[in-house]
């Protein structure tokens, strides 16, 4: 789940100053509730780009409204974002608005570089292919890649990758880690194929985002795994959904249209418990151990938001589709995931997977795995809360990337 889903304490989405103007890359954190957000403002002359790289996006036209050898004041239309702010003593001290919130923000010059070990770098010994399926109106732009050595006489593995909650690109680029890029390029060299795409409405996707729910988002899926099913050359075809995608996968499982499914960190229990616990977490560490909460005040407070994917999202419950889930089904999590946690979720799916009448699980092959140390993103961590991902180096566990590879290799 790329956000955290609080409604009491909200998770947002070298340079020179001149004789006359302010000028290039300018970098600050935003502390939004308990988390940090990255923001980086280029500036040259009368023009503004603004980074969010913690969100994966780079490069977002801004408009300069005023700006001086000391002040400058900047909106960016798209994320609803301003920034005015004084350059005092080489940093520029000001606030940034968003949504109807107002936070400081101090700028300091220079880019933000973050060091991402894991990241793959080209080129590949493989091939890769950019690729395009619909889902009625909505076109789909995304990465096929194919594994190492492929001469596509031999069939192979595949696996659609579904990324968590919000509109995330191919990768699913969050704090500068791509773990979807991480996971392609590691199956790859393991004779696995995998098919990445930008969620509709980001990247080079079309398609509504704001009035999507986690059904438009399996549909899109589905559309995908047709897609690859209509190009031949593989065998199994199968579907790897982090978080919300963990949801779809069930959901596509369920519904008979994957050979197999890996759900990491999927939620097993219904929307509204999820943010019952998020909120709990949030309380806690905001000095509110002893904070009193409601599944009934959650749903409130939902409501009153008229937000589709949100409305959605409180009222499904996975278990009908967990309990309907086939095929062979790989369901991993980390012990310190706090988004959709460990001790919650698996039981209510490993209860709920179908059973023979010796009570082993339907497939042979389905496998229940609980990481220790491991956060939401299958980091190695502290304390698994979410602002730590961005100073954690590591994308994803090599475990979790073996235990994939071997996992579907068995298939």
């Amino acid at each position: 789940m790329r956000r955290l889903l609080t409604i009491i304490i909200p998770f947002f989405i070298s340079s020179i100053v001149s004789a006359q103007q302010i000028s290039g890359p300018w970098k600050g954190e935003l502390q939004a509730g308990v988390t940090k957000i990255a923001i980086v403002f280029h500036f040259n002359g009368d023009e503004c780009l603004m980074d969010s790289p913690d969100q994966g996006a780079f490069g977002l036209p801004a408009e300069i409204g005023f700006i001086s050898a000391d002040s400058v004041r900047v909106s960016q239309a798209q994320s609803g974002a301003v920034f005015s702010g004084r350059l005092e003593d080489g940093k520029i001290v000001g606030r940034f608005s968003q949504g109807g919130l107002t936070m400081p923000l101090v700028l300091t010059p220079g880019d933000i570089v973050r060091n991402r070990p894991q990241t793959p770098v080209e080129p590949f010994p493989y091939e890769t292919e950019e690729v395009s399926f619909s889902n009625g109106d909505t076109v789909l732009s995304g990465t096929l890649s194919y594994p190492e050595g492929w001469d596509g006489r031999r069939r192979v593995p595949v696996a659609i990758l579904v990324t968590g909650s919000g509109t995330q690109n191919r990768d699913e680029e969050l704090f500068g880690h791509k773990p979807f890029l991480v996971i392609a390029d590691y199956l790859a060299r393991n004779g696995i194929a995998t098919l990445r795409y930008d969620d509709r409405g980001a990247g080079a996707s079309t398609g509504d985002a704001v009035n999507a729910t986690t059904r438009d988002y399996m549909e899109d899926a589905a559309a995908g795994l047709e897609f690859l099913r209509s190009k031949g050359g593989f065998n199994k075809i199968g579907v790897i959904g982090h978080s919300e995608g963990g949801s779809i996968a069930f959901m596509l499982g369920a519904a008979k249209k994957a050979d197999f499914l890996v759900s990491l960190a999927g939620p097993g229990v219904q929307g509204d418990s999820i943010l019952l616990l998020q909120n709990l977490n949030a309380l806690r560490r905001a000095g509110y151990p002893d904070a009193k909460l409601t599944k009934e005040y959650i749903r409130a407070q939902i409501k009153a938001q008229k937000n589709p994917w949100l409305d959605y999202f409180i009222d499904y419950d996975p278990v009908p589709d967990i309990r309907e889930v086939r095929c062979a089904a790989l369901i991993l999590n980390g012990d310190k995931d706090t988004q959709v946690e460990s001790a919650v979720n698996i039981p209510a799916i490993y209860l709920n997977l179908p059973r023979d009448r010796d009570g082993s699980f339907v497939s042979k092959y389905s496998r229940v795995k609980v990481y220790p140390g491991l956060n939401h993103l299958f980091q190695h961590c502290e304390t698994g809360q979410a602002d730590e991902y961005a100073d954690i180096e590591e994308t994803i566990s090599q475990d979790v990337l073996n235990d994939i590879a071997a996992w579907i290799g068995k298939l």
